[in-house]
């Protein structure tokens, strides 16, 4: 049997793993939008040239913007599905192991 102490470190660490991958599909995501987001008001100054300094996003540029997140994550979508297999793996361990061990979600 494993001790209280050795549970809580362990759990610790199972939680920190998990917040890490969390962290990792979050910097993807954000990428992403990113990339997108530049595509969009490269093309869009590319086909207004006369524009200057509008700033106005039109539902055409969100349409495009829509686009280019689609094509980035599908492009992405091996990196994004392995990041998310795993979150769902560490997810189960952790409730796995509060069942096995009695842990309650409340406990720290």
């Amino acid at each position: 049997m494993i001790e209280r102490q050795d549970q809580r470190l362990l759990l610790a660490r199972m939680k920190a793993a998990l917040a890490e991958t969390k962290h990792c599909l979050r910097i993807v995501e954000r990428q992403i939008v990113s990339r997108a987001e530049r595509l969009t008001i490269t093309d869009r100054t590319k086909r207004r040239q006369h524009a200057g300094s509008a700033s106005s996003w039109t539902n055409s540029d969100e349409r495009l913007f829509q686009q280019h997140v689609a094509e980035l994550a599908l492009a992405r979508r091996g990196e994004i599905d392995a990041l998310t297999r795993k979150l769902d793996r560490q997810q189960t361990a952790i409730a796995e192991f509060r069942t096995r061990h009695r842990v309650s979600a409340a406990w720290r």
